[in-house]
């Protein structure tokens, strides 16, 4: 089914591998309709817990394949019959601010973690910030590149790199097109932790299998519709509507046995949940 991309559950996890590691994972509308059709198999799985996001071979993502980037400044049009793939992942309730071409990864109803592995560029940039976390290989680097192909910041990066760095530095890595180490992007709170490479999808794992072991499937995809959302609202309609769904929590049976579950200092026993999970 799929060309460009590597699909895989173990559960917890499902693990969707971009695979053009002979372009660092160059991306192509076809990897795009890929992923997204991934995405949404992970999300009415009920053996999927967390999604993680990672790239085959040295690198996460170059960016948007360069010769498809040729084709298009030269005006020719790039078609290929994908329908096939049709896929609308993630919780259409939350609105139109999270459907488009890759925010829609915000809606979607379970963790989403990139596990990045290498170099980060471009459009991969944007990418990995409509991703819940990241955890980046000591070996990655990052650049968004736009300002030295002639473009502007793409795909909503202009609203996510300063949630995520702060304005300051969200300028400085948009118009210069710098490339920094995962170092500094750690520091900067563009990713979560740096990993030694060797140890990144082994670290990512064991931190999927423990929110899967501790915590509710149910409360994580109300809690992440929250966080977003709440984004976009006043502090006084965040805090009445948390007030709300607190309410709506207390009569869930995650909350009987997330309960009964430290009473009896036993591991909890949460229902999973799929795509039609509706809080």
């Amino acid at each position: 089914m799929y060309e460009q991309i590597l699909y895989e559950v173990e559960d917890p996890v499902a693990t969707i591998t971009l695979n053009r590691p002979d372009r660092l994972n160059a991306w192509t509308g076809r990897m795009g309709t890929e992923v997204k059709h991934a995405l949404a198999e992970a999300e009415d799985d009920e053996r999927v817990v967390v999604i993680v996001l990672t790239g085959a071979g040295r690198g996460f993502c170059a960016g948007a394949d360069l010769q498809d980037l040729q084709s298009i400044s030269s005006g020719a049009r790039l078609e290929q019959d994908v329908s096939n793939l049709d896929a609308d992942p993630g919780d259409a309730e939350m609105g139109a601010s999270f459907r488009g071409q890759y925010s829609y990864l915000l809606s979607i109803r379970k963790p989403v973690i990139a596990a990045i592995n290498g170099p980060t560029a471009g459009m991969a940039v944007p990418i990995a910030s409509f991703c819940d976390m990241r955890f980046a290989s000591d070996r990655a680097t990052f650049t968004t590149a736009f300002a030295r192909r002639g473009l502007i910041a793409e795909w909503g990066i202009s609203w996510t790199l300063p949630r995520l760095v702060g304005p300051a530095h969200a300028i400085d890595l948009i118009l210069s097109g710098r490339q920094i180490d995962a170092a500094e992007a750690e520091r900067m709170g563009l990713v979560n932790k740096v990993i030694p490479h060797d140890d990144l999808l082994k670290y990512v794992r064991e931190y999927a299998e423990d929110v899967a072991a501790n915590a509710s499937p149910a409360s994580m995809a109300i809690m992440k519709r929250e966080v977003y959302q709440h984004l976009m609202d006043s502090l006084e309609v965040a805090e009445r509507d948390s007030f709300r769904l607190m309410g709506e929590s207390f009569g869930r049976p995650d909350f009987r046995e997330g309960v009964q579950s430290f009473l009896d200092k036993r591991p909890p026993r949460f229902k999973r949940v799929s795509k039609d999970y509706r809080p």
